[in-house]
């Protein structure tokens, strides 16, 4: 076998298939979640807006009740204020940075009380005419599904992160029908790292909800549409798009969190605040009924062109001051459809002014791009755009007008609506990330592989003497016995071994010192990062380093310095400068000599 048979590509992990069944298992749960939510909101909504008891799906928007309208969402935010205060705080908000604050800081752990009331609270705010969609409620509470059957059987905090990401992913899934994107959804917000371990088991999640939602919602895309090849000049107009759908999602973020500023010097409990909201949700909904509710078939039509350029100014500047004002005053509800309905708004206002394509283009474009720069995850927008519509000729352009717009917001924002929130409650995310260095070296890579070594047989005295005198050249010994190491002997713990009876434990051999212990050890195979977690464990400054568990043959030593070297040459990576040829006079001469430059 090969001396570098141990380093693969992936880590292994025999625990995957064990795993993978309870993914998919979430992912059934996570699908009938979906269901039960989306009939919740058809239930309310025929409640409140039109008095009768029925699933049938109906729009708000052809409600009769007139001034009496305003008075709905009123009504539907005061019963959540008081599910909050008397349930779960838990449920306000719109679901995402809950799911990474318990993922992040609670351990993967969510409550039942969430897995019940957040689907019904979001049932009901969006029933009575809240302007949000279900699919934040649905990853939260498909999130809290996957937690709990996660609590229910023996795993690591890091498999139940996978698993409660695994039934928000799918949550998603079933409500849009995009699994792909649901999958990078859980890979740019919610794993916090890219490995098999994770997204694998997401991805069977995804895959098994995205059959199962046959069943429930049939099949095919949510806004099914075709639009022409991109031309030459589509590029100049997907960066303008770009570019004003960056402005549109800062703007939002930046508005949404000063509302939540002003909500919170009110002299009123919180619990009162969706009520508040609802007041503004009312009388925007008594202006233009087509703003209240989840939306999806104003979506659609702005999709397909279906309302005049006017219209949607009103339904655009309506829309986003009610979903602004509802969401700050903490009630319960999604970001991703009002953004949806918010982009497509602005791509059908400047779809008449943009050259280079079709105008059907430009709600696309722009919904993606709204997206993408609000949530910072522009891949997640891309995939998603085109899993709503399966329009393959738009793939380039929203490629760039996503990126475009990321971009924007990245360099505008400090943070996106997604981490605001978190952070000011004290956390901060840091959503950049990469192979560590520790992880990509292997402990034979910086071990020292020449070691002084002392005999078990040596008496205590001797050592101290002799190894830990005036002439002390190392500040540790591995102490081997027939060539098999019982343990690390340094000053400290001689001494510390000899203090209540120094004569009597000085004329002692090593073996007696280590006779009651099990000796730390780590092995050539193992990556930098996990023998440095364990060091900062046991708090010890270095390791043998041994052949295999079994002979204990010593190879090598490894220490806090050793496993410093992988992050210096990370770091000449990042911040050294270099520069391998001048341009100039010169031109037709090679240099292959660096010109380094350190900054």
């Amino acid at each position: 076998m090969s001396m570098d048979s141990h380093k693969r590509d992936f880590s292994s992990n025999a625990r995957l298939p064990g795993i993978f069944a309870l993914a998919a298992g979430i992912g059934l749960v996570s699908t009938l979640a979906a269901f039960v939510l989306l009939n919740l909101i058809h239930l309310f909504t025929n409640l409140f807006f039109f008095g009768t008891l029925s699933f049938a799906e109906r729009s708000p928007a052809n409600n009769t009740l007139g001034l009496w309208v305003i008075g709905v969402p009123v009504l539907g935010g005061l019963i959540v204020g008081m599910m909050a205060r008397f349930g779960s705080e838990k449920i306000r908000g719109h679901g995402i940075p809950e799911a990474i604050e318990a993922i992040l800081f609670g351990k993967s752990r969510m409550s039942p009380k969430v897995a019940v009331l957040k689907p019904l609270s979001s049932g009901i705010v969006i029933g009575s005419g809240g302007p949000f969609g279900a699919e934040g409620p649905i990853i939260m509470t498909g999130g809290a599904l996957g937690s709990l059957i996660a609590q229910c059987v023996k795993v690591t905090s890091a498999e139940r992160k996978t698993l409660l990401v695994a039934g928000a992913a799918a949550g998603m899934t079933a409500v849009f029908g995009t699994p792909v994107a649901a999958v990078l959804l859980a890979v740019e917000l919610l794993l916090f790292e890219w490995r098999p371990r994770s997204f694998l088991p997401v991805a069977v999640a995804c895959a098994v909800a995205g059959f199962a939602r046959a069943i429930f919602f049939g099949t095919g895309p949510l806004f099914p549409l075709q639009t022409a090849a991109p031309d030459g000049w589509a590029l100049l107009s997907c960066a303008i798009a770009g570019v004003l759908s960056g402005a549109l999602a800062s703007g939002l973020s930046a508005a949404l969190y000063k509302v939540e500023d002003l909500f919170g010097k009110l002299p009123i409990h919180w619990m009162w605040w969706p009520a508040l909201g609802g007041i503004v949700v009312g009388i925007g909904g008594w202006l233009e009924p087509r703003a209240l509710g989840v939306g999806y078939d104003v979506i659609g039509d702005l999709l397909h062109q279906n309302i005049a350029v006017q219209v949607a100014l009103l339904l655009l500047a309506v829309k986003a001051v009610m979903w602004v004002i509802a969401l700050g005053s903490g009630t319960s509800g999604g970001v991703l459809a009002p953004l949806l309905m918010l982009g497509a708004g602005l791509g059908t206002v400047l779809a008449h002014w943009l050259p280079g394509n079709e105008p059907a283009l430009w709600p696309l474009v722009c919904m993606a791009a709204t997206l993408g720069a609000t949530l910072g995850a522009p891949l997640t927008a891309i995939v998603f755009a085109f899993g709503l519509t399966h329009d393959s000729n738009a793939l380039l352009p929203l490629l760039t007008a996503t990126l475009v717009a990321h971009g924007f917001s990245a360099v505008v924002m400090r943070r996106s609506i997604m981490t605001e929130k978190i952070a000011r409650r004290g956390y901060h995310i840091y959503r950049e990330y990469g192979v560590d260095p520790l992880e990509r070296h292997y402990v034979d890579e910086v071990m020292s592989a020449s070691v002084e070594t002392v005999d078990a047989a040596t008496t205590v005295g001797a050592t101290l003497q002799t190894l830990f005198g005036a002439n002390q050249s190392r500040r540790a010994y591995p102490v081997v016995r027939n060539g098999a190491v019982i343990g690390v002997a340094d000053r400290s713990l001689l001494e510390r071994f000899c203090a209540d009876d120094t004569e009597r434990k000085r004329a002692l051999t090593l073996a007696d010192v280590f006779a009651e212990q099990n000796p730390a050890f780590a092995l050539p195979s193992e990556t930098c990062r996990l023998v440095a977690t364990r060091l900062a464990v046991l708090d010890l400054e270095r390791l043998p380093v041994v052949a295999d568990r079994n002979s204990m043959r010593l190879v090598g030593i490894v220490s806090r310095s050793d496993l410093v070297k992988p992050s210096l040459a990370h770091f000449e990576e990042e911040h050294k400068r270099e520069r391998f040829r001048r341009i100039g006079p010169s031109l037709g001469k090679r240099r292959f000599a660096p010109v380094r430059k350190t900054g």
